[in-house]
């Protein structure tokens, strides 16, 4: 997999490419949907293809290795065919949702044992494994299995856990090596660059995974409660070391003025709960900033939700409907509003690489960026 640059920013590391796989051409900068157990919360398959016109989404190991589990994702073949989702899938090695588990998991040099949040049962991850098992699920791109460190984490500790990623990286990238992808299409390897809020220990996790020559590389274990200008300036210094012609991928971030600051620093592509929960609990990014559809000052507005979106629900209902649906409870209040969302953000990051193609990025981010984090009428709440 090898990454092409479309154009640079002359001013920043922003940057607007393109790679290849066999479900499809993604451009970047992408923000890709989550789709945790098999499903974008609230939102068909349907809708994500033709509406929001997603083209990759990404799905998460842990989960789908526990439920519905790799017996019945092999025998329908795949987690696309199981789906019925024929763009591509990105999983997470589940790593992040082992460190969640951290009462419930132990950790060991040659992998983690945990317990299942469902039942309690106990399970051990190694990184042949995780390997196993997402040849299993069949993504387009795989995960490596890395340990997310907490914050704050102290250095001694940040030192061992990064060692501990680096260590398991090597046994990821010779399992990946050893085996083959079972339902016929190209899958690709992405290690995770670790190492806490320490510069040395980044850098010195970054160059171990680059002699790996992994297909891309991820920054994870930030947007973990760090400050958001630790969070910034990790990500600046970090893909300072990382290959030109790999993707880039800041994990689980983030707020739509996190993605623009984190393309700025050189990121190609982004996951987040955020707009998919945001919706559900009726908070709506909009082009003029972030309102709550429970707002009492809805009741009689019938105008569109946002003028500038043109997704299927601004094009169609009233921010009046909108809200009658979420205070009434309606089920389809989650579909609507999580189908403005997800298009809210895929039209940021589609918007960042127009501009970046055009020369214009860092104008266009500091006019809008501002408008991005208001609240709207936040004290008219029912």
């Amino acid at each position: 997999m090898n990454f092409k640059n479309v154009n640079k920013d002359n001013h920043t590391k922003a940057r607007a490419g393109y790679f290849e796989t066999d479900h499809g051409i993604i451009e970047t900068p992408r923000f890709m949907p989550v789709g945790t157990q098999g499903t974008v919360k609230a939102v068909s398959q349907r809708i994500l293809k033709d509406e929001i016109k997603a083209p990759i989404i990404l799905g998460n190991t842990y989960h789908l290795y526990l439920r519905p589990g790799m017996e019945i994702l092999e025998g329908a073949g795949g987690l696309h065919k199981f789906m019925n989702w024929d763009n591509a899938i990105l999983t997470d090695s589940g790593g992040f949702q082992i460190f969640s588990l951290a009462e419930l998991r132990k950790l060991k040099s040659d992998g983690v044992e945990f317990k299942s949040h469902l039942d309690g049962s106990k399970h051990f991850f190694s990184p042949e494994k995780v390997i196993e098992i997402e040849r299993t699920i069949g993504s387009d791109i795989m995960m490596v299995l890395d340990e997310c460190t907490p914050y704050p984490c102290d250095y001694d500790y940040a030192v061992k856990s990064t060692q501990l990623t680096s260590d398991w990286a090597i046994l990821n990238k010779e399992a990946f090596d050893k085996s083959k992808p079972k339902y016929g299409h190209n899958q690709y390897l992405f290690g995770i660059v670790q190492g806490s809020v320490y510069k040395d220990l980044r850098e010195k996790s970054a160059k171990d995974l680059i002699k790996l020559d992994f297909d891309g590389y991820a920054i994870g274990g930030l947007a973990v409660g760090e400050p958001t200008q630790e969070m910034y300036e990790m990500t600046n210094f970090t893909t300072d070391f990382l290959p030109e012609n790999k993707p880039r991928y800041l994990m689980g971030v983030g707020r739509p003025e996190n993605i623009l600051e984190a393309i700025e620093r050189g990121i190609d592509m982004f996951d987040c709960v955020m707009p998919t929960r945001n919706a559900r609990n009726a908070y709506l990014f909009t082009s003029n900033g972030i309102v709550s559809m429970r707002n009492s000052s809805f009741k009689n507005d019938f105008s569109p939700l946002d003028e500038n979106c043109n997704c299927y629900t601004c094009t169609n209902f009233t921010k009046a409907y909108l809200r009658h649906l979420f205070t009434a409870r309606e089920i389809l209040a989650l579909e609507l509003a999580s189908i403005h969302n997800l298009t809210f953000y895929l039209n940021l990051t589609n918007t960042a690489r127009e501009k970046i193609i055009e020369g214009s990025f860092i104008e266009w981010k500091e006019k809008i960026i501002s408008k991005l984090t208001q609240r709207i009428n936040s004290n008219l709440e029912e």
